[in-house]
């Protein structure tokens, strides 16, 4: 993809973008790149810091196995690797930001290092956060740790060239919002233009020039954001200021994170202000739990003798492993039941790799196989198809419901079929 003319296309007014699906949930994996294998659309997938790392991430995966994971599903899918751009998200040292700065940095370069040289090729500089205890890092040392981290990637690249830079960082931290937001302030100009200054300056005192020409966006807040169960939609009008003051830096566009659940119109008005990547995450899981839990309902009425169990299983494992949702769940038990499974936050993601979940997704789509699915028990579930066009195999409708939210993004960046 000729990443250079869509953003120069961005900047001159017409609304042209890129979606980027962040995901490590192998399913929805292919739900995305079956996509990509029929339109030939240009398509970003990104991991986080925290999904994958060099001590594996909760994913259990570095960034070789990623990467070498992820061209074998493409592959799979009929996906050509160059339709594909492959980045980091949040690269940095927010996973040991309890440690010494010094250590904590130490880490963040293994990191930046090793995604590099596993073949990524966006990177976004994240050094945002505070490390060690020590107060909260000032616009120039977080420009510093950065342009410290992009030295390191231009060292492991085979072909710096190919590198693509995103930075700045106003927006939550990996893993999305212990609570819910009271109110969401649009980035000002002033800041904008810190943190591209401080960031330019950093740059120049390393001698990173070049890769100062390769950063394609600045991360801001436009006022997107989602809680447990409220969404703040994107108003045009409060970053239109914002909007316009990227123009006058040649070359550099917006990148929004946290823009799940957005209306259609309010994805397509972001690009159109030149946030020309679209992050999404959760509301891609989100839309994967609504079809398993569907199927699970169209299981349920076939009642196979051996039943997959597998909303009984989610919940025992997530009451089991706490770790990826108390934090951010309050209430009653039957609040937090419900928010389980059903939040905007969608921290039930973290748990569809666990081994007894996926020991239950296995029986289940074998028990939906064997008992056969017939049109009218599928169109009660999910009604959007046809009539004479209701899918009874359970991987393609599971993909169907996915990629409901796959389009939508690459319609809202102008590509449609």
């Amino acid at each position: 993809m000729n990443l250079q003319a869509l953003i120069e296309t961005n900047r001159g007014g017409e609304p042209t973008g890129l979606p980027s699906f962040c995901t490590a949930n192998e399913l929805v994996l292919k739900a995305i790149l079956s996509v990509t294998a029929e339109t030939r659309f240009p398509t970003v997938i990104e991991a986080t810091c925290n999904q994958v790392n060099q001590d594996g991430g909760y994913t259990g995966m570095t960034p070789a196995d990623f990467i070498g994971w992820l061209h074998a599903l493409a592959d799979s899918a009929g996906a050509d690797r160059d339709d594909l751009l492959i980045g980091g998200d949040h690269l940095g040292p927010n996973p040991w930001r309890r440690q010494s700065p010094e250590n904590a940095m130490a880490k963040a370069r293994d990191l930046v290092r090793d995604y590099v040289a596993s073949g990524f090729r966006k990177i976004h500089l994240d050094a945002s956060m505070a490390l060690g205890g020590e107060a909260h890092p000032s616009f120039e040392l977080v420009a510093e740790r950065a342009a410290d981290l992009c030295a390191v990637a231009e060292d492991a690249a085979a072909d710096p060239s190919e590198l693509i830079y995103v930075i700045g960082t106003e927006v939550p931290v990996p893993g999305g919002e212990t609570t819910e937001p009271d109110a969401l302030d649009v980035t000002s100009v002033a800041r904008l233009e810190k943190t591209i200054e401080t960031h330019r300056v950093a740059f120049k005192a390393r001698g990173l020039q070049s890769a100062w020409s390769r950063i394609a966006s600045v991360v801001t807040q436009p006022g997107v954001d989602f809680g447990h169960s409220a969404l703040y939609r994107f108003d045009p009008l409060a970053s239109k200021d914002l909007s316009a003051a990227i123009l006058d830096f040649p070359g550099l566009t917006f990148e929004a994170h946290s823009t799940d659940y957005q209306p259609d119109e309010a994805l397509a008005q972001l690009v159109e202000q030149h946030f020309f990547f679209l992050k999404v995450g959760p509301e891609l899981t989100f839309r994967f739990r609504e079809a398993i839990f569907a199927l699970a309902g169209i299981e349920e009425l076939i009642d196979p003798p051996s039943p997959s169990r597998i909303r009984e299983i989610i919940e025992e494992r997530m009451s089991a492993e706490p770790g990826h949702w108390q934090d951010y769940y309050k209430g009653s038990e039957v609040e937090m039941r419900r928010l389980r499974n059903f939040s905007y936050s969608d921290r039930i993601r973290y748990y569809w790799g666990d081994s007894a979940v996926i020991a239950a997704l296995s029986r289940l789509f074998s028990n939906l196989s064997k008992a056969g699915l017939t049109e009218t028990l599928v169109s009660q579930y999910f009604n959007g198809f046809p009539f004479g066009h209701i899918p009874t195999d359970a991987t393609e409708i599971l993909h169907h419901h996915v990629q409901t939210s796959v389009r939508r993004y690459f319609a809202a960046c102008g590509y449609t079929n």
